[in-house]
Protein backbone atom coordinates (compact mmCIF):
# COMPACT_ATOMS: atom_id res chain seq x y z
CA UNK A 1 0.00 0.00 0.00
CA UNK A 2 2.77 2.15 1.12
CA UNK A 3 4.32 1.05 -2.46
CA UNK A 4 1.39 2.24 -4.25
CA UNK A 5 1.14 5.79 -3.08
CA UNK A 6 4.48 6.16 -3.03
CA UNK A 7 3.95 5.49 -7.28
CA UNK A 8 0.86 7.78 -7.76
CA UNK A 9 2.63 10.44 -5.96
CA UNK A 10 4.30 12.13 -8.85
CA UNK A 11 1.43 11.26 -11.18
CA UNK A 12 -0.83 13.55 -8.60
CA UNK A 13 1.77 16.32 -8.42
CA UNK A 14 2.52 16.57 -12.12
CA UNK A 15 -1.88 16.80 -12.29
CA UNK A 16 -2.06 19.18 -10.19
CA UNK A 17 0.81 21.34 -12.00
CA UNK A 18 -0.87 21.03 -14.91
CA UNK A 19 -4.63 21.87 -13.73
CA UNK A 20 -2.66 25.31 -12.35
CA UNK A 21 -1.15 25.85 -15.92
CA UNK A 22 -4.24 25.12 -17.36
CA UNK A 23 -6.12 27.92 -14.92
CA UNK A 24 -4.06 30.30 -15.38
CA UNK A 25 -4.18 30.02 -19.20
CA UNK A 26 -7.93 30.04 -19.04
CA UNK A 27 -7.25 33.07 -16.99
CA UNK A 28 -5.02 34.99 -19.17
CA UNK A 29 -7.67 34.32 -22.32
CA UNK A 30 -10.81 35.44 -20.03
CA UNK A 31 -9.03 38.66 -18.68
CA UNK A 32 -7.55 39.07 -22.55
CA UNK A 33 -11.07 39.11 -24.01
CA UNK A 34 -12.16 41.59 -21.14
CA UNK A 35 -9.94 44.41 -21.98
CA UNK A 36 -9.90 43.34 -26.28
CA UNK A 37 -13.39 46.11 -26.54
CA UNK A 38 -11.17 49.07 -24.98
CA UNK A 39 -7.40 47.55 -27.15
CA UNK A 40 -9.47 47.80 -30.31
CA UNK A 41 -11.20 51.42 -29.17
CA UNK A 42 -7.98 51.89 -28.39
CA UNK A 43 -6.65 51.44 -31.51
CA UNK A 44 -10.20 53.05 -33.34
CA UNK A 45 -9.73 56.32 -31.30
CA UNK A 46 -6.72 57.52 -32.62
CA UNK A 47 -8.41 56.91 -36.25
CA UNK A 48 -11.67 58.82 -35.36
CA UNK A 49 -9.50 61.40 -33.66
CA UNK A 50 -7.58 61.57 -36.84
CA UNK A 51 -10.64 61.85 -39.11
CA UNK A 52 -12.26 64.39 -36.93
CA UNK A 53 -9.72 66.76 -37.01
CA UNK A 54 -9.17 66.19 -41.08
CA UNK A 55 -12.92 67.39 -41.03
CA UNK A 56 -11.94 70.32 -38.71
CA UNK A 57 -8.96 71.48 -40.55
CA UNK A 58 -11.32 71.60 -44.24
CA UNK A 59 -13.07 73.97 -42.91
CA UNK A 60 -12.53 77.34 -43.76
CA UNK A 61 -10.76 79.33 -40.89
CA UNK A 62 -11.15 82.53 -39.78
CA UNK A 63 -8.06 84.67 -39.43
CA UNK A 64 -9.24 87.65 -37.11
CA UNK A 65 -6.52 90.08 -38.33
CA UNK A 66 -7.83 89.91 -42.00
CA UNK A 67 -11.45 90.16 -40.22
CA UNK A 68 -10.03 93.00 -38.30
CA UNK A 69 -8.59 95.14 -41.42
CA UNK A 70 -11.61 94.01 -43.29
CA UNK A 71 -14.53 95.88 -40.71
CA UNK A 72 -11.64 99.05 -40.46
CA UNK A 73 -12.23 98.86 -44.52
CA UNK A 74 -15.92 98.42 -44.68
CA UNK A 75 -16.23 101.61 -42.74
CA UNK A 76 -13.31 103.74 -44.31
CA UNK A 77 -15.79 102.85 -47.74
CA UNK A 78 -19.00 104.13 -46.75
CA UNK A 79 -16.89 107.16 -44.85
CA UNK A 80 -15.81 107.87 -48.09
CA UNK A 81 -19.76 108.26 -49.38
CA UNK A 82 -20.81 110.00 -45.69
CA UNK A 83 -19.49 112.32 -45.62
CA UNK A 84 -16.68 112.28 -47.97
CA UNK A 85 -18.45 112.51 -51.24
CA UNK A 86 -21.61 114.23 -49.88
CA UNK A 87 -18.97 117.43 -48.63
CA UNK A 88 -16.93 117.11 -52.36
CA UNK A 89 -19.93 117.35 -54.35
CA UNK A 90 -21.56 119.67 -51.70
CA UNK A 91 -18.97 122.50 -51.82
CA UNK A 92 -18.71 122.37 -55.46
CA UNK A 93 -22.47 123.30 -56.25
CA UNK A 94 -24.68 126.82 -55.38
CA UNK A 95 -25.29 127.39 -51.89
CA UNK A 96 -29.10 126.95 -52.93
CA UNK A 97 -28.52 123.11 -54.08
CA UNK A 98 -26.09 122.13 -51.64
CA UNK A 99 -28.31 120.19 -49.31
CA UNK A 100 -29.92 118.43 -52.32
CA UNK A 101 -26.53 117.11 -53.05
CA UNK A 102 -26.41 115.64 -49.52
CA UNK A 103 -30.14 114.36 -49.78
CA UNK A 104 -29.15 112.34 -53.11
CA UNK A 105 -26.30 110.90 -51.42
CA UNK A 106 -27.75 110.18 -47.95
CA UNK A 107 -30.85 108.71 -50.54
CA UNK A 108 -29.07 106.68 -52.36
CA UNK A 109 -26.56 104.99 -49.16
CA UNK A 110 -30.00 104.25 -47.85
CA UNK A 111 -32.12 102.74 -50.56
CA UNK A 112 -29.33 100.70 -52.15
CA UNK A 113 -28.35 99.40 -48.69
CA UNK A 114 -32.05 97.42 -48.96
CA UNK A 115 -31.37 96.69 -52.64
CA UNK A 116 -28.43 94.80 -52.10
CA UNK A 117 -29.95 92.70 -49.51
CA UNK A 118 -33.08 91.91 -51.18
CA UNK A 119 -31.15 90.71 -54.02
CA UNK A 120 -27.80 93.18 -55.08
CA UNK A 121 -25.54 90.92 -52.94
CA UNK A 122 -27.10 87.71 -54.86
CA UNK A 123 -27.18 88.84 -58.92
CA UNK A 124 -23.38 90.42 -58.10
CA UNK A 125 -21.68 87.43 -56.10
CA UNK A 126 -24.12 84.21 -56.75
CA UNK A 127 -22.06 81.26 -58.26
CA UNK A 128 -25.09 78.87 -59.05
CA UNK A 129 -25.06 78.22 -62.63
CA UNK A 130 -21.07 78.78 -63.39
CA UNK A 131 -19.28 76.43 -65.40
CA UNK A 132 -15.45 76.06 -65.74
CA UNK A 133 -14.52 77.30 -69.33
CA UNK A 134 -18.23 78.15 -69.94
CA UNK A 135 -19.71 81.34 -71.03
CA UNK A 136 -23.28 81.35 -69.84
CA UNK A 137 -25.54 84.08 -68.69
CA UNK A 138 -24.30 83.35 -65.44
CA UNK A 139 -21.30 84.59 -66.90
CA UNK A 140 -22.63 87.92 -66.59
CA UNK A 141 -24.94 87.84 -63.39
CA UNK A 142 -25.66 85.93 -60.58
CA UNK A 143 -28.37 84.11 -59.36
CA UNK A 144 -31.45 84.43 -56.79
CA UNK A 145 -29.57 81.93 -54.48
CA UNK A 146 -28.31 84.25 -51.58
CA UNK A 147 -31.32 86.82 -51.88
CA UNK A 148 -32.43 88.26 -48.49
CA UNK A 149 -28.93 87.24 -47.74
CA UNK A 150 -30.12 83.84 -47.51
CA UNK A 151 -27.68 80.99 -45.52
CA UNK A 152 -25.48 83.97 -44.75
CA UNK A 153 -25.16 82.92 -40.58
CA UNK A 154 -22.25 83.27 -38.16
CA UNK A 155 -21.08 80.14 -39.43
CA UNK A 156 -20.89 81.33 -43.15
CA UNK A 157 -17.19 82.35 -44.29
CA UNK A 158 -15.71 84.11 -47.30
CA UNK A 159 -12.28 83.67 -47.72
CA UNK A 160 -10.20 83.67 -44.41
CA UNK A 161 -13.49 86.50 -43.02
CA UNK A 162 -17.22 85.95 -42.49
CA UNK A 163 -19.26 86.36 -44.99
CA UNK A 164 -21.33 88.85 -43.31
CA UNK A 165 -18.22 91.36 -43.07
CA UNK A 166 -17.36 90.22 -47.13
CA UNK A 167 -21.64 91.43 -47.67
CA UNK A 168 -21.15 94.40 -46.22
CA UNK A 169 -17.42 95.51 -47.73
CA UNK A 170 -19.30 95.06 -50.93
CA UNK A 171 -22.34 97.03 -50.20
CA UNK A 172 -20.48 99.95 -49.73
CA UNK A 173 -18.90 99.76 -53.08
CA UNK A 174 -22.45 98.93 -54.38
CA UNK A 175 -23.20 102.52 -52.47
CA UNK A 176 -20.99 105.24 -53.62
CA UNK A 177 -20.86 103.93 -57.09
CA UNK A 178 -24.41 105.13 -57.84
CA UNK A 179 -23.54 107.78 -55.64
CA UNK A 180 -21.20 109.38 -57.74
CA UNK A 181 -23.07 109.51 -61.10
CA UNK A 182 -25.09 112.57 -59.63
CA UNK A 183 -22.35 115.06 -60.11
CA UNK A 184 -23.43 114.81 -63.29
CA UNK A 185 -26.72 116.09 -63.45
CA UNK A 186 -26.20 118.16 -60.19
CA UNK A 187 -28.59 121.40 -59.59
CA UNK A 188 -31.32 120.31 -61.89
CA UNK A 189 -32.64 116.87 -61.92
CA UNK A 190 -35.80 116.02 -59.75
CA UNK A 191 -35.24 114.13 -56.51
CA UNK A 192 -37.71 111.46 -57.60
CA UNK A 193 -36.47 110.79 -60.93
CA UNK A 194 -32.88 110.71 -59.95
CA UNK A 195 -34.24 107.81 -57.40
CA UNK A 196 -35.99 106.02 -60.01
CA UNK A 197 -32.89 106.50 -62.53
CA UNK A 198 -30.42 104.73 -59.88
CA UNK A 199 -32.26 101.85 -58.71
CA UNK A 200 -32.85 100.71 -62.35
CA UNK A 201 -28.99 101.72 -63.31
CA UNK A 202 -27.85 99.54 -60.22
CA UNK A 203 -30.11 96.44 -60.86
CA UNK A 204 -28.92 96.20 -64.86
CA UNK A 205 -25.60 97.61 -65.00
CA UNK A 206 -23.93 98.18 -61.46
CA UNK A 207 -24.75 94.40 -60.56
CA UNK A 208 -23.87 92.42 -64.00
CA UNK A 209 -20.81 94.71 -64.53
CA UNK A 210 -20.00 93.59 -60.78
CA UNK A 211 -20.45 89.56 -61.37
CA UNK A 212 -18.59 90.01 -64.43
CA UNK A 213 -15.58 91.40 -62.98
CA UNK A 214 -15.38 89.71 -59.34
CA UNK A 215 -17.86 86.45 -59.39
CA UNK A 216 -16.92 83.40 -58.72
CA UNK A 217 -14.80 81.12 -56.80
CA UNK A 218 -11.74 82.81 -58.92
CA UNK A 219 -10.04 79.24 -59.42
CA UNK A 220 -12.43 77.38 -61.47
CA UNK A 221 -15.32 79.71 -62.37
CA UNK A 222 -15.29 83.04 -63.11
CA UNK A 223 -17.36 85.85 -64.69
CA UNK A 224 -16.73 87.16 -68.21
CA UNK A 225 -14.20 89.25 -67.21
CA UNK A 226 -12.43 87.34 -64.61
CA UNK A 227 -12.41 84.27 -68.03
CA UNK A 228 -10.40 86.73 -69.76
CA UNK A 229 -8.11 87.20 -67.40
CA UNK A 230 -8.80 90.67 -66.98
CA UNK A 231 -7.21 92.62 -63.74
CA UNK A 232 -9.44 95.00 -62.02
CA UNK A 233 -8.50 94.80 -58.29
CA UNK A 234 -10.71 97.18 -56.75
CA UNK A 235 -13.17 98.93 -59.24
CA UNK A 236 -11.89 100.48 -62.25
CA UNK A 237 -14.56 99.12 -64.85
CA UNK A 238 -17.01 98.31 -61.76
CA UNK A 239 -17.09 101.42 -60.38
CA UNK A 240 -15.45 104.45 -62.13
CA UNK A 241 -15.83 103.72 -66.03
CA UNK A 242 -19.50 102.65 -65.06
CA UNK A 243 -20.13 105.64 -63.93
CA UNK A 244 -18.79 107.95 -65.25
CA UNK A 245 -20.09 107.01 -68.62
CA UNK A 246 -23.33 106.66 -67.27
CA UNK A 247 -23.08 110.68 -65.70
CA UNK A 248 -22.07 111.48 -69.27
CA UNK A 249 -24.82 109.58 -70.73
CA UNK A 250 -27.27 111.33 -67.90
CA UNK A 251 -25.94 114.80 -68.42
CA UNK A 252 -26.36 114.81 -71.80
CA UNK A 253 -30.02 113.27 -71.70
CA UNK A 254 -30.87 116.10 -68.79
CA UNK A 255 -29.85 119.01 -70.69
CA UNK A 256 -27.74 121.53 -69.40
CA UNK A 257 -28.55 123.78 -66.61
CA UNK A 258 -30.04 127.14 -66.85
CA UNK A 259 -27.24 129.86 -67.67
CA UNK A 260 -24.41 127.47 -68.32
CA UNK A 261 -21.87 128.79 -70.42
CA UNK A 262 -23.01 132.60 -69.73
CA UNK A 263 -23.16 132.82 -66.18
CA UNK A 264 -20.17 131.83 -63.52
CA UNK A 265 -21.32 129.12 -61.07
CA UNK A 266 -18.75 128.94 -58.53
CA UNK A 267 -18.35 126.22 -56.18
CA UNK A 268 -20.24 128.07 -53.11
CA UNK A 269 -17.70 127.02 -50.50
CA UNK A 270 -14.20 125.30 -51.50
CA UNK A 271 -13.47 124.47 -47.86
CA UNK A 272 -15.86 122.00 -47.79
CA UNK A 273 -14.74 120.30 -51.20
CA UNK A 274 -11.08 120.28 -49.80
CA UNK A 275 -12.46 118.75 -46.40
CA UNK A 276 -14.65 115.97 -48.83
CA UNK A 277 -11.44 115.46 -50.95
CA UNK A 278 -9.35 114.90 -47.84
CA UNK A 279 -11.81 112.18 -46.63
CA UNK A 280 -12.18 110.44 -49.69
CA UNK A 281 -8.11 110.40 -50.00
CA UNK A 282 -8.10 108.84 -46.87
CA UNK A 283 -11.03 106.63 -47.26
CA UNK A 284 -9.74 105.29 -50.37
CA UNK A 285 -7.00 103.07 -48.44
CA UNK A 286 -10.08 101.02 -47.17
CA UNK A 287 -11.25 101.11 -50.63
CA UNK A 288 -8.08 99.47 -52.63
CA UNK A 289 -6.15 97.96 -49.38
CA UNK A 290 -9.53 96.63 -48.32
CA UNK A 291 -9.94 94.65 -51.71
CA UNK A 292 -7.18 92.44 -51.05
CA UNK A 293 -9.38 90.36 -48.13
CA UNK A 294 -6.94 90.25 -45.84
CA UNK A 295 -4.12 92.00 -44.08
CA UNK A 296 -1.37 91.09 -46.05
CA UNK A 297 1.73 92.22 -48.11
CA UNK A 298 -0.48 92.98 -51.08
CA UNK A 299 -3.03 94.91 -48.90
CA UNK A 300 0.20 96.87 -48.11
CA UNK A 301 1.27 97.67 -51.29
CA UNK A 302 -1.80 98.16 -52.32
CA UNK A 303 -2.29 100.98 -49.78
CA UNK A 304 1.33 102.19 -50.84
CA UNK A 305 0.99 102.80 -54.80
CA UNK A 306 -2.92 104.66 -53.71
CA UNK A 307 -0.89 107.50 -51.79
CA UNK A 308 2.02 107.53 -54.63
CA UNK A 309 -0.11 107.88 -57.46
CA UNK A 310 -2.13 110.17 -55.70
CA UNK A 311 0.44 112.45 -54.29
CA UNK A 312 1.97 112.22 -58.16
CA UNK A 313 -1.76 113.34 -59.47
CA UNK A 314 -2.71 116.23 -57.21
CA UNK A 315 1.09 117.37 -57.99
CA UNK A 316 0.72 117.13 -62.25
CA UNK A 317 -2.88 118.96 -61.71
CA UNK A 318 -1.64 121.72 -59.23
CA UNK A 319 1.27 122.28 -61.57
CA UNK A 320 -0.62 122.73 -64.70
CA UNK A 321 -2.88 125.29 -63.41
CA UNK A 322 -0.02 127.15 -62.43
CA UNK A 323 1.86 126.98 -65.83
CA UNK A 324 -1.14 127.55 -68.30
CA UNK A 325 -3.36 129.51 -65.74
CA UNK A 326 -0.87 131.06 -63.32
CA UNK A 327 -2.50 130.48 -59.84
CA UNK A 328 -2.60 126.94 -58.79
CA UNK A 329 -6.22 126.39 -57.06
CA UNK A 330 -7.76 124.54 -54.05
CA UNK A 331 -10.12 123.00 -56.36
CA UNK A 332 -7.43 122.01 -59.04
CA UNK A 333 -5.53 119.75 -56.46
CA UNK A 334 -8.45 118.44 -54.96
CA UNK A 335 -9.70 117.27 -58.38
CA UNK A 336 -6.18 116.21 -59.59
CA UNK A 337 -5.84 114.22 -55.99
CA UNK A 338 -9.51 112.52 -57.25
CA UNK A 339 -8.42 111.56 -60.52
CA UNK A 340 -4.93 109.79 -59.45
CA UNK A 341 -7.39 107.72 -56.85
CA UNK A 342 -9.71 107.10 -59.25
CA UNK A 343 -6.92 105.30 -62.05
CA UNK A 344 -4.79 103.69 -59.64
CA UNK A 345 -7.64 101.85 -58.55
CA UNK A 346 -7.73 98.87 -60.67
CA UNK A 347 -3.69 98.47 -60.56
CA UNK A 348 -3.56 98.91 -56.94
CA UNK A 349 -3.02 95.19 -56.36
CA UNK A 350 -0.55 94.64 -59.07
CA UNK A 351 1.51 97.96 -59.98
CA UNK A 352 4.93 98.71 -58.40
CA UNK A 353 5.76 102.39 -56.94
CA UNK A 354 6.99 103.04 -60.63
CA UNK A 355 3.39 102.40 -62.34
CA UNK A 356 1.85 104.08 -59.31
CA UNK A 357 3.64 107.46 -60.78
CA UNK A 358 2.96 106.63 -64.21
CA UNK A 359 -0.44 106.21 -63.27
CA UNK A 360 -1.04 109.39 -61.62
CA UNK A 361 0.69 111.93 -64.14
CA UNK A 362 -1.02 110.41 -66.66
CA UNK A 363 -4.33 109.69 -65.16
CA UNK A 364 -4.56 113.99 -64.78
CA UNK A 365 -2.97 115.28 -67.88
CA UNK A 366 -5.71 112.97 -69.53
CA UNK A 367 -8.50 114.29 -67.29
CA UNK A 368 -7.48 117.89 -67.09
CA UNK A 369 -8.05 117.71 -70.81
CA UNK A 370 -11.54 116.40 -71.06
CA UNK A 371 -12.91 118.65 -68.32
CA UNK A 372 -11.54 121.80 -69.90
CA UNK A 373 -11.11 121.26 -73.35
CA UNK A 374 -13.35 118.68 -74.30
CA UNK A 375 -15.91 119.47 -71.86
CA UNK A 376 -16.08 123.09 -73.43
CA UNK A 377 -15.68 122.01 -77.32
CA UNK A 378 -19.19 119.91 -76.93
CA UNK A 379 -20.69 121.98 -74.61
CA UNK A 380 -22.24 119.14 -72.49
CA UNK A 381 -22.76 120.20 -68.30
CA UNK A 382 -20.84 117.60 -66.37
CA UNK A 383 -21.40 119.26 -63.95
CA UNK A 384 -19.02 117.99 -61.30
CA UNK A 385 -17.24 116.35 -64.06
CA UNK A 386 -17.87 113.08 -63.50
CA UNK A 387 -17.00 111.73 -66.39
CA UNK A 388 -13.93 113.54 -67.04
CA UNK A 389 -12.48 112.28 -63.73
CA UNK A 390 -13.84 109.00 -63.21
CA UNK A 391 -14.64 107.97 -66.75
CA UNK A 392 -11.70 109.12 -68.11
CA UNK A 393 -9.80 108.86 -65.14
CA UNK A 394 -10.87 104.78 -64.73
CA UNK A 395 -10.51 104.52 -68.68
CA UNK A 396 -6.90 105.15 -67.88
CA UNK A 397 -6.16 103.46 -65.31
CA UNK A 398 -7.85 100.12 -66.34
CA UNK A 399 -5.87 100.02 -69.98
CA UNK A 400 -2.50 101.21 -67.83
CA UNK A 401 -2.90 97.73 -65.28
CA UNK A 402 -1.94 95.54 -67.96
CA UNK A 403 1.25 97.65 -68.83
CA UNK A 404 2.24 98.59 -64.84
CA UNK A 405 1.50 94.92 -63.54
CA UNK A 406 4.23 93.31 -65.57
CA UNK A 407 7.57 92.90 -63.88
CA UNK A 408 9.73 95.36 -65.52
CA UNK A 409 7.63 98.00 -64.29
CA UNK A 410 8.04 96.99 -60.92
CA UNK A 411 4.38 94.83 -60.49
CA UNK A 412 3.57 91.97 -59.34
CA UNK A 413 3.86 90.22 -62.62
CA UNK A 414 1.40 88.75 -65.53
CA UNK A 415 -0.31 85.51 -65.91
CA UNK A 416 2.24 82.87 -67.20
CA UNK A 417 2.53 82.83 -70.83
CA UNK A 418 0.62 86.50 -70.68
CA UNK A 419 2.53 89.45 -72.94
CA UNK A 420 1.99 93.12 -71.61
CA UNK A 421 0.07 93.61 -75.26
CA UNK A 422 -1.87 91.37 -74.78
CA UNK A 423 -2.72 92.03 -71.56
CA UNK A 424 -3.57 95.39 -72.51
CA UNK A 425 -5.83 94.14 -75.40
CA UNK A 426 -7.59 92.22 -72.71
CA UNK A 427 -8.10 95.33 -69.98
CA UNK A 428 -9.69 97.52 -73.65
CA UNK A 429 -12.22 94.51 -74.27
CA UNK A 430 -13.62 95.31 -70.49
CA UNK A 431 -13.57 98.52 -70.82
CA UNK A 432 -15.39 98.87 -73.98
CA UNK A 433 -17.94 96.41 -72.48
CA UNK A 434 -17.95 98.49 -69.57
CA UNK A 435 -18.64 101.42 -71.88
CA UNK A 436 -21.50 100.13 -73.85
CA UNK A 437 -23.39 98.47 -71.16
CA UNK A 438 -23.26 101.35 -69.28
CA UNK A 439 -24.68 103.75 -71.60
CA UNK A 440 -27.07 101.68 -72.97
CA UNK A 441 -28.60 100.85 -69.43
CA UNK A 442 -28.16 104.79 -68.30
CA UNK A 443 -30.21 105.68 -71.27
CA UNK A 444 -32.97 103.44 -71.04
CA UNK A 445 -33.24 104.49 -67.13
CA UNK A 446 -33.33 107.87 -67.89
CA UNK A 447 -36.09 107.63 -71.11
CA UNK A 448 -37.84 105.06 -68.40
CA UNK A 449 -37.93 107.62 -65.91
CA UNK A 450 -38.26 110.74 -67.75
CA UNK A 451 -41.94 109.22 -69.21
CA UNK A 452 -42.39 108.50 -65.42
CA UNK A 453 -41.79 110.93 -63.57
CA UNK A 454 -40.25 113.71 -65.81
CA UNK A 455 -36.41 113.92 -65.57
CA UNK A 456 -36.06 117.65 -64.58
CA UNK A 457 -37.30 120.67 -62.44
CA UNK A 458 -39.46 123.79 -64.04
CA UNK A 459 -37.17 126.50 -64.74
CA UNK A 460 -38.64 128.62 -61.80
CA UNK A 461 -37.29 125.24 -58.93
CA UNK A 462 -33.98 125.63 -60.73
CA UNK A 463 -33.84 129.41 -60.61
CA UNK A 464 -34.88 129.30 -56.50
CA UNK A 465 -32.93 126.28 -56.15
CA UNK A 466 -33.49 122.53 -55.17
CA UNK A 467 -32.60 122.90 -51.36
CA UNK A 468 -36.16 124.53 -50.63
CA UNK A 469 -38.28 123.44 -53.41
CA UNK A 470 -37.37 119.93 -53.44
CA UNK A 471 -36.76 119.49 -50.14
CA UNK A 472 -38.36 122.25 -47.61
CA UNK A 473 -34.88 122.82 -46.35
CA UNK A 474 -31.72 125.71 -46.89
CA UNK A 475 -28.07 125.15 -46.20
CA UNK A 476 -27.78 127.89 -44.55
CA UNK A 477 -29.89 130.43 -42.76
CA UNK A 478 -29.48 134.41 -42.86
CA UNK A 479 -29.93 136.03 -39.84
Amino acid sequence: MSEMKGIHQPMFSNLCLMKTRVFILFSFCLALLAISPGVVGAEEAPAGAVAAAAAEAAKPEINSGDTAWLITASALVLFMTLPGLALFYGGLVRAKNVLSVLMQCLGIASVITVLWVVYGYSLAFNGDGMLKDTVNLHSFIGGLGTAFLKGITLESVSGTIPEAVFVMFQMTFAIITPALIVGAFAERMKYSAMMLFIVIWFTFSYLPVCHMAWAGDLKDTFGLFGAWGVLDFAGGTVVHINAGIAGLVACIMVGRRLGHGSEQMRPHSVVLTVVGAAMLWIGWFGFNAGSALAANATAGMAMLVTQIATGAAAATWLFIEWIFRGKPTAVGAATGAVAGLVAITPASGTAGPMGALLIGFASTVCCYIAATSIKAKFKYDDSLDVFGVHGVGGIVGAVLTGLCAAEFMGGAGLAEGVTVGGQIFTQIKSVIVTVVWSAVVAAVALFIADKVVGLRVTEEVETLGLDVTEHGEEGYHSA
